[in-house]
């Protein structure tokens, strides 16, 4: 609407000047952060949005859903919010995340299921040029289902050919490759074919020889790489990308080889693969150490090819560390495995069960008030009588974080059943002040 009516709606609304120029750049920082983290293949989506080509790469984020939790998550947490739609196009992803009739932050369209998802939606999402749209709409058409249910001919015939690339692009009739984002400080190195190649000995033998020159251009500029991703452009036009990543800055050819070759039997080379690309997506600075000449053999254990085996497998590798906080849940972090070694410690007194609960569960408890342990528990249905019991180790809320934690009290137990099974329980209080607690009792961790 004009500003003047806007204004005359809303008294006090903030009029700021569009910066088309900063949003584009804001967009592209977005897609190359992306990248990175998400996905081999992300390019910008018109003027407000990205895509991304996350077959094969969804697993590494435990699958679709908890990927697109992640997403608008992490989104959440910079101030900006999100809508993200996973399809088995770019044309159906594009226009489920855009539609204002789904009313989600995060959808899924299922494999095969493209038409009941979008032949509901308006035809603006159907990335047609708005003249086009409005002639559309003069005609009579509303919806993405009511223009594909009509014949091509006389469309084509008024409207041209894009009215039904769209349509094919939509549906999956038609490829529609992401052509990924690049700047001038990614490195990457590539291979075109006269021939289609498509035998898996002759892929793993090219992947090598680009392993072979990215390194080369990595120890030019004195960078080890962290995450690779290979790109495979098939003679059909579609693209299939394979991402390697590692714990620590790498330049090891035999090693980068071998990440790649444990999964090139993934490639489906289909009717033939035209182009390689190898690309550092991530990189460090790596400096080289000099050995010092000795006849006594270095003993040193480096954990970090097995960590990268189980990475690139799909799995979650963390390591532990302290953090300074006496509340249990609150004194450990998890931290990249091959990180550097946290300075802060574990000052304890009493001994911590090997496992902690995410979240302390309710028990009831049969107790004397105020600092006597519980004679039996019950939990999860299953009541333990107490044999032995140590306690209590009282700890202190953390005012500074929370108002509600001025006066909060936690007294904790190590309590032992009549089968040898030790629980850490506690009360929440000190048993005596109902400032402190409501007296309560919660399971928090199982000793080993």
């Amino acid at each position: 609407m004009p500003a003047a009516k806007a204004q005359a709606i809303f008294r006090d609304l903030m009029m700021i000047d569009a910066d088309p120029v900063a949003d584009a750049a804001a967009l592209e920082r977005i897609a190359l952060w992306a990248l990175t983290v998400y996905s081999p293949i992300v390019a910008v989506d018109g003027i407000d949005g990205i895509v991304m080509d996350t077959e094969g790469a969804d697993h590494l984020q435990g699958g679709e859903e908890p990927m697109l939790t992640r997403v608008t998550n992490q989104f959440r947490a910079k101030g900006l919010k999100a809508r993200v739609a996973v399809a088995d196009t770019w044309g159906a992803a594009h226009a489920c995340a855009r539609a204002r009739a789904i009313n989600r932050e995060t959808v899924i369209v299922p494999k095969g299921e493209i038409v009941r998802a979008v032949e509901k939606l308006p035809l603006s999402l159907l990335r047609l040029p708005e003249k086009i749209v409005g002639d559309l709409r003069t005609l009579g058409f509303q919806s993405i289902g009511e223009l594909a249910n009509t014949a091509r001919a006389p469309l084509a015939l008024r409207f041209g050919p894009e009215i039904g690339r769209r349509l094919d692009q939509m549906f999956g009739r038609v490829s529609e490759p992401i052509d990924p984002i690049r700047t001038p400080e990614l490195i990457e190195v590539s291979r075109a074919f006269a021939e289609p190649i498509g035998a898996a000995e002759t892929i793993i033998k090219y992947v090598g020889r680009l392993v072979t020159q990215l390194v080369d251009e990595l120890q030019r500029k004195g960078l080890g790489v962290r995450r690779t991703d290979l790109i495979v452009e098939k003679v059909d036009g579609t693209r299939q990308a394979i991402r390697a990543g590692t714990a620590k800055p790498a330049r090891d050819v035999a090693w980068l080889t071998k990440l790649f070759k444990d999964r090139t039997e993934k490639i489906e080379p289909g009717f033939g693969i035209e182009k390689l690309t190898l690309v550092a997506v991530m990189s460090e600075a790596l400096e080289e150490e000099q050995k010092t000449s000795s006849l006594v053999e270095e003993q040193t254990t480096d954990i970090t090819p097995l960590i990268d085996i189980l990475e690139n497998r799909g799995q979650r590798v963390y390591r532990v560390a302290p953090v300074a906080s006496d509340v249990p849940e609150r004194s450990v972090q998890r931290v990249a495995p091959a990180a550097d070694a946290i300075e802060e410690s574990w000052a304890l007194y009493w001994r911590r069960p090997v496992r902690l609960l995410d979240r302390p569960d309710r028990i009831a408890a049969i107790a004397l008030t105020p600092d006597h342990p519980p004679r039996s528990i019950t939990w999860r249905g299953k009541r333990h009588n107490v044999k032995r019991a140590d306690g209590p180790e009282r700890v202190f809320g953390e005012w500074w974080k929370r108002d509600s934690e001025l006066e909060a009290v936690r007294d904790y137990y190590v309590v032992e059943n009549d089968a040898g099974e030790r629980y850490w329980v506690f009360r929440s209080g000190d048993g005596v002040d109902p400032e402190t607690g409501d007296r309560q009792w919660f399971m928090h961790g199982i000793f080993a």
